[in-house]
């Protein structure tokens, strides 16, 4: 029994503003942190080590040297259940590109976001990325509100993860967004065998990095 991934859409799950998780097989902590800092399309940035720090410690780090966490960026990173984990802090938002060479060299990287402070608003977003390439995104939501709302991709892999999410209802326009976002994470946390350990996250210090530009 693993925490899996759905407990995530619960209301402000890690921290405000939401969350910026990627899962990763056949990457290390520093590879994946590396990757990502790589991914930014705003500024380069590296990747600066602060030690082991929780979630709320970084948020601090974050706000003692930026002036404000929102003005800077964190990872929190670990290995659990044969995954590496990389968890987003401050302002993340908008800040990396959708980039499927996060994955290059056989590695697979499964990205799921959420802006849930954004009054736009943004929907969760579900991205997997193998060998260097998109094998499959689509939005939480399932709706029209942040491109199509249908699963894309690989015509096996989304076609199969299209049949998961039917055979739970979905898409369905009269249920609240939460119930279909949690039920989305639990169609892909059983399909692709996801794990995030809801205690570490929470509770544990990690080691952390901020991504400097």
């Amino acid at each position: 029994m693993t925490d899996g991934i759905a407990w995530l859409a619960e209301p402000r799950c890690i921290t405000f503003g939401g969350y910026s998780v990627t899962l990763a097989r056949g990457l290390g902590a520093e590879a994946l942190a590396a990757r990502i800092a790589a991914s930014a399309q705003w500024s380069e940035r590296t990747v600066e080590p602060v030690g082991e720090l929780t979630g709320d410690e970084l948020v601090e780090v974050l706000d003692s040297e930026y002036g404000d966490a929102w003005d800077g960026i964190g990872l929190r990173l670990g290995v659990s259940g044969g995954w590496t984990f990389a968890v987003g802090y401050g302002g993340w938002f908008g800040e990396f590109s959708d980039d499927p060479a996060i994955s290059a060299g056989k590695a697979e990287v499964f990205v799921v976001e959420f802006e849930e402070e954004n009054g736009k608003p943004v929907p969760p977003t579900f991205r997997y990325y193998r060998d260097g390439r998109t094998v499959c995104s689509f939005n939480l939501h399932l709706d029209e509100s942040w491109g199509t709302g249908q699963v894309s991709g690989d015509h096996e892999v989304a076609g199969r993860v299209t049949e998961l999410l039917s055979a739970e209802g979905l898409p369905d326009e009269e249920r609240a967004n939460r119930d279909v976002h949690r039920t989305a994470l639990g169609v892909l946390e059983r399909h692709f065998g996801l794990a995030l350990p809801r205690a570490l996250v929470l509770e544990a210090p990690l080691p952390a990095v901020l991504l400097a530009d």
